[in-house]
């Protein structure tokens, strides 16, 4: 192990840096869909190794900056696949997404290895390393709208077992044991007695993984509401045919058609996704009496579309209810919008439009929200990636008994963007104790239990429906719902004071 760190340590140059950007790479691995997450035992003290000997800040955030853009750019390259729907439009953008966001991100990592370089002894480097290594991915999912995917939390949640520590922690709580976890083996090479650090490395994942079983065994059989049932509908229609006007009347047909056939008859609600509906369906009480149709008698189609506000007459992204004799009865409007996918960020001065269909840019909603809409129990809507942001899902004071999540993936092809996606929503069903339904345009469709465990879904590319009851929240709010990130913050107060009170020297001199 001493030998291994002091070869890592001694690199220099581009291949000090190359190895950087490897480890970088090879950390995506860990995360969804792939979920190899004992890589990072190896990869985080082989980091914290390249940055021991790195005296200067510059030489640090250089390391951590070319680690950072290793991990972006192998974990958001399907973030590329959006720009070659409409290739001849915005392929030129390609080296922006594929290498200028992963460079800006990894910014982040930059600056967590410049604070490293302060850190002196093994363990205070590996302390520091996890807990500089949270707060930067804090930062980053608020900073300017945010942009908090592939946490390396979400690495332990695969399994539903250890994912249940988010109903406590939430998932920047979970980043923070993961990294406690895997930055403690970096101390071995350098220590008196390894095996304790050893120890404490592999005893956090087990103390997770241990309680979240006793969560899951213990845990009250969810039940459903036997008086609510719900179709939901996943097209799988390309995006290069979903706005086209030669298509609408097909691609309107396929759902209605989805939507009745072979409906059983305890089905009470029908749920299409994101801008199922290509039209302004406030607009138009014809098209709405032909949507009518898909709701069951004395229910609701509840679908994404675009809608123009009332007086100002701005667009958003939206969605609509529709009772079964064509009437609106409820809407929300996306709140989170994608920068550059739903409207251009200073588009005074920047010359290009934004990357989805229409002109102009969407207005922004108000927030989360709780809709209580006619025989449903309350549900917060949650539009394409506003699920992706950990305690911003519901309306603070006037909690909901379920999530609903209306995407649309099919921008990204087969990659492993649907699937992080998915994994993400997971996560804030547990968070939340909330069960979420899903229903995707192209991407994967899914009903979620309270507990993040996934009872049905369509997968990726495979046009049909899930027909379900919906299920009940569990009894009581969890931890996190109640507290948000008090208790992780609580954690990092108590971290920083052991780093300042833990001496600056190797516990044990490297020799000479």
């Amino acid at each position: 192990m001493k030998i291994i760190a002091a070869r890592i340590a001694s690199l220099t140059g581009w291949r000090r840096y190359g190895l950087a950007f490897l480890l970088g790479a090879a950390a995506t691995l860990t995360l969804p869909p792939v979920y190899l997450f004992p890589l990072n035992f190896l990869i985080f003290p082989a980091l914290l190794w390249l940055l021991r000997d790195a005296r200067r800040p510059r030489t640090g955030f250089l390391i951590g900056w070319c680690f950072g853009f290793g991990y972006f750019a192998f974990g958001l390259y399907w973030i590329g696949n959006a720009l070659l729907v409409f290739a001849a439009k915005f392929a030129w953008l390609l080296p922006f997404a594929s290498a200028g966001l992963p460079a800006l991100l990894a910014v982040f990592c930059g600056i967590v290895g410049l604070i490293v370089t302060f850190g002196g002894s093994p363990l205070r480097r590996a302390l520091l390393f996890a807990l500089a290594w949270v707060g930067a991915e804090w930062v980053r999912g608020h900073v300017l709208t945010g942009f908090p995917w592939n946490l390396i939390g979400y690495a332990w949640t695969g399994n539903d077992a250890m994912a249940q520590a988010v109903s406590v922690f939430g998932i920047y709580g979970l980043s923070f044991a993961v990294m406690v976890s895997a930055c403690l083996p970096a101390a071995l090479a350098d220590v008196k007695h390894p095996w304790r650090f050893a120890t404490v490395s592999v005893a956090v994942p087990l103390l997770f993984w241990l309680g979240g079983t006793v969560r899951l065994e213990i845990a009250p059989k969810v039940t459903f509401h036997e008086n609510v049932g719900l179709r939901v509908v996943q097209s799988d229609i390309p995006q290069r045919e979903k706005w086209a006007s030669r298509f609408q009347e097909r691609n309107l047909r396929k759902f209605l058609d989805l939507s009745l056939r072979n409906r059983p008859d305890w089905i009470t609600h029908t749920i299409w996704p994101e801008t199922a509906a290509t039209f302004f369906v406030t607009d138009n009480p014809r098209l709405r009496k032909i949507l009518a149709t898909a709701a069951p008698a004395d229910g609701l189609l509840i679908t994404g579309a675009p809608r123009r506000t009332p007086n100002t007459g701005k667009l958003t992204n939206a969605m609509i209810a529709i009772n079964s004799v064509g009437r609106v009865v409820g809407t929300f409007d996306k709140f989170h919008l994608v920068p550059f996918g739903e409207y251009v960020p200073l588009a005074h001065i920047l010359p290009m439009e934004k990357i989805t269909n229409g002109g102009g840019g969407f207005t922004p909603g108000p927030g989360p929200r709780t809709l209580k809409l006619p025989k449903l129990p309350k549900l917060s809507p949650l539009i394409c990636y506003e699920v992706i942001f950990p305690g911003a899902v519901t309306e603070p004071s006037n909690r909901p008994d379920w999530l609903l999540n209306l995407t649309n993936d099919a921008w990204y092809g087969l990659s492993a963007g649907p699937h992080q996606h998915l994994a993400q929503a997971r996560v804030r069903a547990v968070e939340e104790g909330l069960p979420m339904i899903r229903a995707a345009y192209t991407g994967i469709s899914a009903v979620i239990d309270p507990y993040g465990r996934i009872l049905q879904q369509r997968m990726l590319n495979d046009p049909g429906v899930i027909d379900t009851r919906l299920p009940r929240p569990i009894p009581h709010p969890t931890l996190y719902a109640s507290w948000g990130n008090f208790i992780l913050a609580v954690i990092f107060v108590i971290l920083s004071a052991i780093i300042l009170l833990l001496p600056r020297n190797n516990i044990q001199p490297k020799q000479q």
